[in-house]
């Protein structure tokens, strides 16, 4: 992956959503983030190529793409762009939660992975970790060992890493978890946070009780009228 390269001011984004209405609300979370600007808008791959090859294309650091376009898909279009030296940096925001998409996303150089539905305040958590890793990676020359861990650690937040997983666990699963749990509304049910990331509620149990463990989740409990209280989690 490669970071764009822009000059100094606010980071230019280019929002690629197929729905015109939610392009527009993406487009007005951004305008909200300090040191951030919308480039522009596009509906279609097409949409979004023609863009970052015509004139505005060379300004935008940052696009935040939909994977599900009327074209082609999302990953689709970052494969051709790379393929045409395009080195843009893309943020995925998508509906899709099935794991190969997300794999594949990663494997194609997307920095994070924001699961629709979210809020404002799950999209400008990445856009600061965005800016973050931009501010990590200014200078030349040679890194040290504590720049390097600033660099991979800017974009992670506060997610479980693989080598703080025990064993038999994904780290990719507790991400897809944890933006779950980051972009709701308020704290979340085992079979609610099961349900928006397309995993059993038996596995989305055992990584909520894990990051639990670990500090990341804050366990409360809702009391109804008769039986147990149900589990609710929410991320700290």
């Amino acid at each position: 992956m490669t970071l764009g390269t822009g000059p100094g001011g606010p980071l230019e984004v280019l929002v690629v959503d197929d729905d015109v209405r939610v392009a527009r609300v993406n487009a007005a979370y951004v305008g909200k983030v300090a040191g951030f600007r919308v480039a522009g808008q596009a509906h279609t791959a097409a949409e979004a190529l023609a863009f970052l090859e015509g004139p505005q294309g060379a300004r935008v650091d940052l696009v935040l793409l939909d994977h599900y376009l009327p074209d082609e898909t999302g990953l689709s279009l970052v494969r051709r762009l790379r393929q045409l030296g395009h080195h843009t940096d893309i943020i995925m925001v998508t509906a899709a939660r099935d794991i190969a998409t997300v794999q594949a996303a990663m494997r194609h150089g997307a920095l994070q992975y924001l699961v629709k539905p979210f809020t404002f305040a799950g999209l400008r958590a990445k856009l600061e970790g965005y800016a973050a890793l931009r501010r990590a990676l200014e200078g030349d020359g040679e890194a040290g060992q504590d720049q390097v861990d600033r660099i991979f650690g800017a974009l992670g937040g506060a997610s479980a890493g693989p080598a703080e997983l025990p064993k038999g666990h994904s780290a990719l699963t507790a991400d897809l978890v944890r933006e779950v749990l980051r972009g709701a509304e308020g704290p979340l049910s085992a079979q609610e946070v099961a349900e928006r990331s397309s995993l059993s509620r038996q596995t989305a149990q055992r990584y909520l009780k894990l990051l639990e463990r670990t500090g990341r989740v804050r366990l409360s409990l809702k009391y109804g009228e008769t039986g147990r209280p149900e589990h609710r989690y929410d991320w700290v």
